[in-house]
């Protein structure tokens, strides 16, 4: 695997500054200020139900799809509001790809599975369709397993095989940021380390954010860690964010240390 940074040296890709969300009267989120640097893995780790996950949405608004989600503060993305009055969000979400916990394969061939979303940004010729989803299967090590059987359904595929397919999918139409929400947890063992390398070999052209729960993932994969509880006021709340090797080995705050070592959560 590839060696983690101790300080990222890349420029900031994503930066939130005093982002409040609620859904309705509920302030599911409060005052989160943090940068997400290109070209690293930062890791949202907290016990269940503080934020992690919809933290993670904020990025591409997927969270707009939910009624009454109302969002205040600043999101930029390459210091451009995410949020703003003419934001794209077809554009956007482009460019902030997401992979879920669960691979959610469409129900058509594996050829078909990559070449829609390019399809949908208008690109029709067929020789570069092939071109697209033979590079993306190649970047997710999944083109030599599947090369001979393109027209196979994406869902007669293996689970591990099936979650390198969307994320196959979602590099295929070249973004800029992969989100990535506990896109191990229904995996075995083997499947987990392949996706963990590709992780790392993505890191090289991308801005990855995972949502994680397994401490020792994040400390593998991670250059940045992001910890994440609900405070006093029963609000999911930025605890601390710096260096994952740093925060795991001297954590900054009592209660980063309580919950990496599994005193709770």
């Amino acid at each position: 695997m590839a060696e983690k940074k101790l300080v990222p040296n890349q420029s900031i890709k994503l930066r939130t500054r005093s982002l409040n969300l609620y859904y309705g009267a509920f302030h599911a989120l409060g005052d989160i200020t943090m940068d997400i640097y290109d070209r690293s893995i930062t890791a949202i780790i907290g016990p269940s139900g503080c934020g992690k996950s919809t933290l993670l949405r904020v990025f591409n608004r997927m969270n707009d799809l939910i009624p009454s989600v109302r969002v205040e503060g600043e999101v930029l993305l390459d210091d451009l509001s995410v949020y703003g009055k003419n934001a794209d969000v077809v554009s956007l979400r482009k460019k902030v790809g997401m992979v879920f916990q669960r691979p959610n394969v469409f129900p058509k061939n594996i050829y078909d599975n990559i070449a829609i979303g390019p399809k949908k940004h208008g690109i029709k010729r067929l020789s570069q369709l092939d071109e697209i989803v033979e590079r993306s299967l190649a970047q997710v090590a999944l083109w030599d397993e599947v090369k001979d059987d393109l027209k196979k359904p994406g869902l007669e595929l293996t689970p591990g095989q099936q979650q390198r397919l969307c994320i196959a999918r979602a590099i295929a139409v070249e973004p800029e940021v992969i989100l990535m929400d506990e896109s191990c947890s229904a995996l075995d063992p083997e499947s987990t380390m392949k996706i963990e390398e590709l992780m790392f070999s993505l890191m090289e052209r991308y801005a990855i954010i995972i949502v994680t729960h397994n401490m020792e993932q994040a400390l593998r994969v991670s250059d940045m860690a992001a910890f994440l509880m609900i405070g006093q006021d029963r609000i999911g709340q930025l605890v601390e964010y710096g260096p994952t090797i740093g925060m795991f080995s001297t954590p900054k705050d009592k209660r980063t240390e309580d919950y990496i070592t599994g005193r709770f959560g």
